[in-house]
């Protein structure tokens, strides 16, 4: 790629939009995964207390209880995850259409892809 000013051949990409987009989704995404982790929370309770019942008394409620917490915390890295990959793809859409992303290191313009 050359610069639309200069014609120089020392361009970058500024990424603003996917760095922005990026950083919401993660943000967003670990969010609405902690707040619907209640199911996951309540499987992994179920599945603890299951497995915690070979021991009498105290594993139910040891198992129910890591294994609440780990649903909770498996639903936030997973929302986590699916929000950032969302955002950086809709802050590259932004980056690629919207923003002048290109910027030559030559001159210092900054202009879009196409």
């Amino acid at each position: 790629m050359k610069c639309v000013k200069c014609g120089s051949d020392k361009v970058d990409a500024k990424n603003y939009g996917r760095k922005a987009g990026t950083g919401i989704g993660v943000v967003a995404g670990a969010a609405g995964g902690y707040a619907g982790a209640g199911s996951g929370a309540a499987s992994g309770a179920a599945a603890g207390a299951a497995l915690g019942s070979f021991i009498p008394v105290v594993g139910n409620l040891v198992g129910a209880t890591v294994g609440g917490i780990a649903g909770g915390i498996i639903g936030a890295f997973t929302g986590g995850t699916v929000g950032g990959v969302a955002g950086a793809k809709v802050g590259e859409i932004i980056d690629n259409n919207v923003l002048d992303n290109c910027v030559c290191l030559s001159c210092g313009h900054s202009f879009t892809k196409n």
